[in-house]
């Protein structure tokens, strides 16, 4: 997969030049690794690592999918065939 879009401007930033403004500083390393992991995976199930806790949403979010960054924080996103859209960073719950 690759990424193709973002909804949280500070993420794109993040991704794109490494700049922390918009996103939580002590986010920054576990953000990489994620942010990583999605451009490199061929499907949502790839992002299944330990301490990640992938899991799909339901409701009326059915077909996005998280991942735990700390706490409540979670980088969301859905899938377009091999490609990751709507990439967010969220405390949803």
């Amino acid at each position: 997969m690759a990424i193709q879009g973002f909804r949280h401007k500070g993420l794109e930033r993040f991704f794109a030049t490494g700049a922390k403004s918009g996103i939580q500083a002590k986010h920054a390393g576990r953000l990489r690794l994620i942010l990583g992991r999605l451009n490199a995976s061929t499907s949502a199930r790839d992002m299944n690592l330990p301490g990640l806790d992938l899991h799909e949403l339901r409701g009326a979010r059915k077909g996005t999918w998280a991942v735990k960054v700390s706490g409540n924080w979670r980088v969301t996103f859905t899938c377009a065939g091999k490609d990751v859209d709507e990439v967010d960073y969220e405390d949803y719950h």
